[in-house]
Parts: C-alpha cells; structure tokens; sequence
C-alpha cells in the first residue's frame, strides 16, 4: 500500500505527529494498542475513522522497514 494512503503528517493536525489519512488518529496508538495486547479488530472497534486497510498498511511498512537490509534506511527513520 502506498504510504501516502495510510500516513499524513500536517503541521496543522496534531501539530505535524503521524496520524491515519482522514483522521486525527495517530499511528503510534495503533502500537500502543497492540503493545497492550489490544487486538486488530478491538484498535478498529475504538477507531472507527482508521480502515482496517489502513492499519494492514501501516503493520506491512512498519514489517518492510524492520526487515529492510539497508540499515542507513532503517537510522534515518527512526532519527
């Protein structure tokens, strides 16, 4: 899935934090929830405006850039 269709950062929602496209939902609260042993569909049930496309999306881009083998990519995420 294009990262555009799952993730937008605009300085005036949330003062720039990731959140799901169309929402004000920020993804590290899918994380969160997942951390806290929350499941898919219960995060969805809480977050109705997040589609369940959306979050497979975000689980797959979080997957590809865990797994990327180029780990310059991988600190220039995360910095």
């Amino acid at each position: 899935m294009d990262i555009q269709k799952v993730i937008n950062i605009d300085p005036d929602i949330l003062g720039g934090k990731p959140v799901f496209v169309g929402t004000r939902v920020p993804v590290d609260t899918l994380f969160d929830h997942l951390e806290a042993g929350v499941s898919l569909d219960e995060f969805l049930d809480d977050f109705p405006s997040v589609k369940k496309e959306q979050a497979i999306g975000l689980l797959d881009i979080a997957s590809k850039l865990m797994s990327s083998k180029d780990i310059t990519k991988l600190y220039e995420a995360v910095a």
